[in-house]
């Protein structure tokens, strides 16, 4: 008998294609706490992970599963983990902490309605400024969202990418609608490459843990358990990783820590421009949201008006050179968002 091949058309929820997603970009280590919406990409990650023999386990706790997935990272593995509003609040030291060590690390975080517990199984998009204005200091935390099961897979691709380049954590900010739905998706479109991975430092005896010459450089990686000595320390310190509080070297690191993302924010930008000729109106949307302002404007333009969209799928970084080009010619925006006070709109209103 001839052995059936996979099936190319799948009918995979969001939650499932960010798992699909983390194991095609090579991750090797997920750890998660059960939570609703959040909870798909537990199971899945599970299923995936064991099948090859990597490792994927329950943690007791959120601020557990996001410490066990910075360790993992430090020994050199590629982490994952997966949260909503609730546990994602359990998770900020940690999340500084891999940002001070720079350490990669990717997040998925499945938006419900809030605040505290709020609504498990209703959906929001009400978590964009708690995800990235959670560290002491402002840093820039990147930040994807996808819209549709194939953009979540996409986008932790493309996360994981960011976070081994970058040596950042980096979020994948879902939404319960996007997490939950079924839809079918072609797995032959899906890409088959491995994300680039970390540089690793080849000089032990005499490199320093977060060593640079520009700010703007990302330093070469040390594991955890290799052949160099490690000293990650949440913590201000120098590029040798040591202690301090404001010498010369230590304020360095700490500008570092922004400008290795900031420096690069065009590269960063993701988004997707549906131009008009003549139009006067711009829409602009991002995660669920953004396929409800799709169906509309094409509802719109039946009724022979014109109207540009633009969905944005790099939340963090603000992509505002893309934003900036498809404002040109227009006297209108409007910014659809799923939340009580338009929280993306408060981020752009300098850009508008």
């Amino acid at each position: 008998m001839t052995a059936l091949s996979e099936p190319k058309l799948r009918f995979c929820t969001g939650n499932q294609m960010i798992a699909e997603g983390a194991v095609r970009a090579g991750c090797r280590f997920f750890a998660g706490y059960p939570i609703t919406p959040a909870s798909g990409i537990y199971k899945s990650m599970i299923d995936l992970l064991q099948r090859r023999g990597d490792v994927a386990i329950s943690a007791p706790d959120e601020i557990s599963a996001l410490a066990y997935c910075v360790g993992a990272s430090m020994r050199g593995f590629k982490s994952m983990t997966a949260t909503s509003g609730p546990g994602w609040a359990l998770m900020i030291e940690t999340i500084q902490y891999a940002l001070m060590t720079e350490t990669p690390v990717v997040i998925a975080f499945v938006q419900r309605l809030g605040p505290s517990t709020g609504g498990a199984t209703q959906g929001a998009q009400g978590d964009i400024l708690l995800s990235e204005f959670c560290t002491s200091g402002g840093y820039t935390i990147p930040i994807l969202c996808p819209s549709t099961p194939a953009e979540c897979f996409d986008l932790t691709h493309k996360a994981f990418a960011w976070a081994e380049m970058l040596r950042t954590p980096v979020i994948v900010l879902s939404d319960k609608e996007v997490g939950m739905t079924s839809e079918c998706v072609d797995f032959a479109r899906l890409s088959n490459q491995a994300p680039p991975t970390r540089k690793h430092k080849s000089d032990f005896a005499s490199s320093k843990m977060y060593d640079f010459a520009e700010r703007d450089e990302v330093p070469e990686y040390l594991s955890v358990g290799g052949m160099g000595k490690v000293t990650a320390t949440g913590s201000a310190h120098n590029k040798s990783g040591e202690l301090k509080k404001n010498d010369t070297e230590t304020l360095e690191v700490l500008h570092h820590l922004e400008e290795k993302i900031r420096s690069r924010r065009s590269e960063l930008a993701v988004t997707t421009f549906d131009g008009q000729a003549g139009a006067e109106t711009l829409v602009v949307s991002f995660g669920i949201t953004a396929r409800t302002m799709r169906e509309t404007v094409r509802n719109v333009r039946r009724l022979g008006r014109k109207v540009s969209a633009l969905s944005i799928q790099s939340l963090f970084p603000v992509p505002d050179e893309k934003i900036k080009e498809a404002m040109v010619g227009i006297s209108r925006i409007v910014i659809a968002e799923e939340n009580f006070s338009g929280q993306y709109r408060g981020v752009l209103a300098p850009l508008l």
